[in-house]
């Protein structure tokens, strides 16, 4: 299995997660497979997103998708209030 992670602050979370949530067919189609949505105790303008892919390739595309058409446009990504990090990731042993 293959994780993108992703995180950046947020300036409003209902507003970021009406954002995300007009996504849901875009994840689906681009090959999601399960997704974690998380904010530190301590910071809830921050969010920490999994969306987990059969293959890299999946995540690496939907990685580009996000860039091109959903980050580079502020009225696809109300909410955000920097510039996210992502990094695909991969499991290693147990």
């Amino acid at each position: 299995m293959t994780t993108l992670h992703i995180e950046h602050p947020i300036n409003d979370f209902d507003v970021w997660k009406a954002a995300f949530d007009r996504f849901a067919d875009f994840r689906k189609q681009a090959g999601v497979r399960g997704q974690r949505l998380q904010r530190p105790v301590d910071d809830p303008q921050y969010m920490m997103i999994d969306l987990d892919f059969d293959t890299v390739d999946e995540a690496e595309g939907f990685l580009t998708f996000l860039r091109s058409k959903v980050w580079a446009q502020p009225e696809n990504s109300p909410g955000l209030a920097g510039a996210p990090m992502a990094r695909i990731l991969q499991r290693v042993g147990d």
